[in-house]
């Protein structure tokens, strides 16, 4: 697979409408926080007398500051449910893909993955079923190789796990979304929340 071209290219659109308004609602919702905090500030300092006007700026501070901390707290678990959603519907995407695609990307995974050229190919019960045979075949003509399609199968939602004797190699998409993930989530989550980057970008240059 092309890593994370192929996983934001099929998640971003369709995951941008939500995306959007959850933000807007983390957004409000840290409104909510600042403001909420302010009017404790505000009550709080006209409690005080004159004689602790410094005491009360200092507590006002620090409210606003625990507000700004409450509402970037906010956003942020905001974001990062929707890069988790965003990781979630890639991976159902592609154990959705159409089978002529689906059986050329599995093949060529597996010819990348294949060491010794004679290992047992699992995949689920489903996959082994139906496109098992074309696939293995599929792996075989484009290396060479003999590869068999196992009489086991594995418990993974798409993708195949390699056995050679005492080893195996897991290609599972579940696996490979993941090890995308760790190397991809910060490239993808600017991609997904352009504006919060360039908010943050701006920000960085008035301080």
């Amino acid at each position: 697979m092309n890593g994370i071209e192929r996983i934001t290219g099929r998640i971003q659109a369709d995951t941008q409408t939500e995306i959007d308004r959850r933000l807007d609602a983390a957004r409000a919702s840290a409104d909510r926080v600042l403001s909420d905090y302010r009017a404790r500030a505000e009550s709080e300092s006209k409690t005080l007398t004159e004689k602790n006007e410094k005491a009360a700026a200092a507590r006002e501070e620090r409210l606003v500051s625990m507000a700004h901390m409450e509402a970037r707290k906010t956003l942020l678990a905001a974001r990062q449910e929707m890069l988790e959603r965003a990781y979630t519907r890639a991976l159902d995407i592609l154990c959705a893909m159409p089978e002529k695609e689906y059986i050329s990307a599995l093949a060529d995974l597996i010819s990348q993955a294949a060491s010794t050229g004679r290992e047992e190919v699992l995949f689920n019960a489903k996959d082994r079923k139906t496109i098992g045979e074309k696939t293995v075949g599929a792996a075989n003509a484009k290396t060479g190789m003999k590869l068999k399609l196992s009489k086991d199968t594995a418990n993974i939602r798409g993708g195949f796990v390699l056995r050679d004797q005492n080893t195996e190699v897991n290609g599972s998409f579940e696996t490979l979304v993941r090890l995308q993930k760790n190397q991809t989530a910060g490239d993808v989550a600017k991609l997904l929340f352009p504006s919060e980057n360039s908010n943050q970008a701006a920000n960085a240059k008035k301080s």
